[in-house]
């Protein structure tokens, strides 16, 4: 589906930055909502998406038990 979105989890990806988070939630919610930058009246809700994902996907990779990786 996200074909861009590379993988951010040890031990494919050792240095993972608040970036490259925002970065895989911004092509997700472009790819679901089907709009590269949304119009004025979707900004908030489509801004507000980015977000809540990056905060979601910060969650699941502080959590994550990778076997064979070393945690921060």
């Amino acid at each position: 589906m996200c074909r861009s979105i590379k993988t951010l989890r040890p031990p494919v990806t050792e240095a993972v930055g608040e970036a490259d988070i925002r970065a895989a939630a911004l092509q997700y919610v472009r790819k679901v909502s089907g709009f590269r930058a949304p119009a004025a009246h979707n900004r908030e809700v489509f801004d507000r998406a980015v977000e809540e994902i990056a905060e979601a996907t910060a969650r699941l990779l502080d959590d994550l038990v990778v076997r064979g990786a070393t945690r921060p």
